[in-house]
C-alpha cells in the first residue's frame, strides 16, 4: 500500500509546535501528531484517517527524558524497558510491546495515545468501502457499527496499549500542552469511553510528559498479558497490579485490551478487602472478569478473553506476593 502524500512539519521547540498547531487549526487544515510513527504510519498506508499535514515531535530536545518520576512523550519503549530509573512494572510493560525492532522506534506518548483497533476498521480502504464502511470510518455515510449492529452512536473499537495499565496502578498523571496552554490531570481521567474520541486531547494538544508520584517508588507491581504471538502482538487482554508490600488495602488493578479504554478496578478491590489468601485472590480475579465487557472485534473471541482476565489477574496478584 502506498502512503498518501502529506506535508511533514519538524518543529524544534514545544512553543514552535504549539504555534504551528494553532496556525493549521486557524487555516482549517486537519493534522496529526507523530512520535515514533509505528502506529500512525501503518494506518496511513491503509488509508485510515489520513490527514494532509503531520507534525513530528522528533526534533524537540528533552522530550525523550527518562527519570524516576518523569518520562517524556518521546521516550522510546526500548529505552524505558532497559532503564534502571523507571518503575519496574513500567519497564516490564514497555518490554512486552510488539517486537524489539518496533520498541526502538515506538514511544511512550504514542503507546498511551494508541488508536483503538477493530477488525472492521483496521483494513484496507477498498475492503472498508466494500462493506459500506463502519461507524468509526463512515466517510460521511452514517454507517452503523459492524460489531454491534443497528447503532451508530458509540464506537466499541478496542484500546490495546500495554503501558497504560501499569501507569494507572501507580497513580500516574499526564501533562498535556497545546495552543491554549498546558494542563495536568490524572491518567485515569485521560481516556474517554468511545473508540473514536479515545481521550480528552483537545484540537492542537499533544501529550508532553508522564509524571509519577513519589509514593510510586514504595509500590511493587506486576503486568500479565495475553496475546496470540508472544513476540509480537497487541494485548488481547492485559492486567497490571501494584501494592505497598504488607498492605492488602493498597492494591490497585487495571486492565487493557478489553474495551475502548483501559479499566481501573478500585471499587472491586475495596469490596474484597484482604485478597492475599488463595480463595480471596480467586474471588477478586473472578469479580474483575465479571466487570469487563470485551466485544467480538479482535483476534480472540470475547468469551475466551473474558475468561483469561481472571487468570491474568490472579497471576499478577500472585506475582506481587512472590516479590514481597
Amino acid at each position: 500500500m502506498l502512503t498518501p502524500p502529506f506535508t511533514l512539519h519538524h518543529p524544534t521547540t514545544v512553543d514552535e509546535a504549539c504555534a504551528l498547531a494553532a496556525r493549521l487549526l486557524d487555516e482549517g487544515r486537519p493534522f496529526d501528531w507523530v512520535a515514533g510513527g509505528t502506529d500512525l504510519l501503518p494506518n496511513y498506508k491503509w488509508h485510515i484517517e489520513t490527514k494532509p499535514d503531520v507534525i513530528s515531535l522528533a526534533r524537540i530536545d528533552g522530550l525523550d527524558a527518562i527519570q524516576a518520576n518523569r518520562i517524556g512523550c518521546m521516550a522510546r519503549l526500548h529505552d524505558i524497558a532497559a532503564s534502571e530509573e523507571v518503575h519496574p512494572v513500567v519497564a516490564t510493560s514497555a518490554s512486552k510491546v510488539a517486537s524489539s525492532l518496533i520498541r526502538r522506534s515506538a514511544t511512550l506518548g504514542g503507546n498511551l495515545c494508541l488508536d483503538t483497533r477493530c477488525y472492521w476498521f483496521n483494513q484496507s480502504e477498498d475492503w472498508r468501502r466494500s462493506i459500506d464502511w463502519c461507524h468509526k470510518a463512515d466517510c460521511g455515510t452514517g454507517a452503523d457499527c459492524r460489531v454491534i449492529p443497528n447503532q451508530n452512536t458509540l464506537c466499541v473499537a478496542t484500546y490495546q496499549g500495554d503501558v497504560a495499565p501499569s501507569l494507572l496502578v501507580l497513580d500516574a498523571e499526564v501533562e498535556l500542552i497545546g495552543p491554549s496552554g498546558a494542563r495536568r490531570l490524572p491518567l485515569r481521567e485521560f481516556f474517554q469511553l468511545d473508540g473514536i474520541t479515545r481521550n480528552v486531547l483537545q484540537p492542537g494538544e499533544f501529550l508532553l510528559m508522564v509524571h509519577l508520584p513519589d509514593a510510586a517508588s514504595s509500590r511493587q507491581g506486576a503486568y500479565r498479558k495475553l496475546r496470540v504471538r508472544e513476540s509480537w502482538d497487541f494485548p488481547e487482554a492485559g492486567v497490571a497490579a501494584s501494592w505497598i508490600p504488607g498492605d492488602p488495602a493498597s492494591l490497585r488493578l487495571a486492565t487493557t485490551g478489553l474495551e475502548s479504554i483501559p479499566g481501573v478496578h478500585d471499587a472491586l478491590v475495596a469490596e474484597h478487602g484482604d485478597w492475599t489468601a488463595p480463595e480471596a485472590r480467586q474471588a477478586l480475579a473472578e469479580a474483575v472478569r465479571g466487570a469487563v465487557k470485551p466485544v467480538n472485534n479482535t483476534a480472540l473471541p470475547p468469551r475466551y478473553r473474558k475468561a483469561m482476565v481472571s487468570v491474568l489477574a490472579s497471576r499478577a496478584m500472585g506475582d506481587l506476593l512472590k516479590g514481597a
